[in-house]
């Protein structure tokens, strides 16, 4: 029999064995694929409010604990759009409202008008507000689909209502999503007069990007300056906190996949010595026993993997249905995540079966053969 046909044959003879070994793993993958998709979802959701605008980099207060609860002054917008690298400087304010049970997070974004096409709105229905409007607004088209609304309709927006006057896209899922209002009115609404949560900087052609921020951060070092997905912590420390609860729950998962690996490869190491023993004193090394061993662990761990995997998207299905994260979680799926959990059950897979493979590869063939 071939060597990968043994490690089948061995798997699938002890049913029971491989069986409680793959639930112990699948209760870890299970784990690490559904904290996997939380933060990548959750992070995914924070980073699209930076897409939104269109920008080179954009700007926020340094260490807020929610990028929605970040403040930059309008006059140091100004100030920004006064250098001589920086072609334009969009202040914009972010906030959030309930609409109903189903969009409790509706998202609201100010700017001045004269600024939209700056931050890459197309009005794609309609027209835009009017400047300094209390009762108009514009709907991501997005937005518009989804709640049924069109063009001269009502939209109620907590207990305000405005006439929708024009439909918008900026090419982002996020922000085609929410509705458009004029900055100084959505300022006065929010109690904000004067504020900003982030502005959006385009550079002009030449500019050494990397230079300006730095010159930016120097000048004003309440600030943070933001350009790709890794550097979102400097901006906001709740998406630090998930990203470590991440890693210590994955961690965590590792350990109790490793320990279940362990505890059945040791119950049946001591079943199996005299079949060790037989092994090897028909000429088999102690290296070809270790991979004997490791390869039934890899192969019954990858099948919790498997298993695993099927819960955890379950799991992450269930998530969406919870009262407090309706609206506020919208699954969010990569390849790295299942590569990551296949990694975690090898993982798991080679370091519970460690020491029992050793134990079996230093057998004595005698002394295993007199075992009773």
């Amino acid at each position: 029999m071939p060597f990968i046909g043994l490690i089948f044959h061995n798997v699938r003879t002890r049913k029971f064995r491989a069986a409680v070994t793959a639930a112990a793993v699948a209760i870890g993958i299970t784990a690490v694929v559904a904290l996997g998709v939380l933060t990548y979802s959750l992070r995914e959701t924070a980073v699209s409010i930076l897409r939104t605008g269109r920008a080179d980099f954009s700007i926020a207060q340094k260490g807020a604990s929610d990028i929605l609860y970040s403040s930059v002054d309008e006059t140091e917008v100004a100030a920004l759009r006064r250098r001589p690298e920086v072609e334009s400087a969009v202040g914009a304010l972010v906030a959030t409202a309930k609409i109903d049970a189903q969009h409790p997070f509706f998202i609201e974004i100010g700017l001045p008008k004269h600024q939209l096409a700056e931050f890459g709105v197309k009005v794609v229905g309609g027209r835009a507000f009017a400047n300094n409007a209390t009762d108009e607004m514009m709907l991501g088209y997005r937005a518009a689909k989804e709640f049924g609304v069109k063009v001269g309709d009502t939209f109620k927006v907590e207990e305000r209502r405005f006439k929708v006057v024009g439909l918008y896209s900026t090419g982002v899922v996020f922000g085609d999503l929410g509705g458009m209002f004029p900055l100084q009115s959505l300022q006065e609404w929010h109690r904000k007069p004067g504020v900003v949560t982030l502005a959006f900087v385009r550079v002009k052609p030449g500019t050494n990007v990397k230079k300006l921020r730095r010159s930016i951060e120097d000048a004003t070092p309440q600030f943070a300056t933001v350009r790709s997905e890794t550097e979102f912590g400097r901006v906001d420390r709740n998406l630090i906190l998930i990203s470590a609860a991440n890693v210590g729950g994955s961690l965590l998962a590792l350990f109790i996949g490793a320990t279940g690996v362990m505890n059945t490869s040791l119950l049946s190491f001591y079943e199996r010595i005299r079949e060790f023993g037989v092994l090897r004193s028909i000429g088999w090394t102690r290296r070809r026993v270790l991979v004997l061993v490791l390869g039934e662990a890899l192969l019954v761990s990858l099948i919790g993997a498997v298993i695993g995997i099927g819960i955890g998207y379950l799991a992450v299905r269930g998530l969406t249905r919870v009262p407090d994260l309706v609206g506020v979680f919208k699954p969010a799926y990569n390849a790295w995540i299942f590569w990551r959990a296949l990694l975690f059950a090898s993982g798991m897979a080679f370091l519970g079966a460690l020491y029992p493979a050793y134990k079996a590869a230093r057998l004595v063939p005698l002394e295993a053969l007199r075992r009773e």
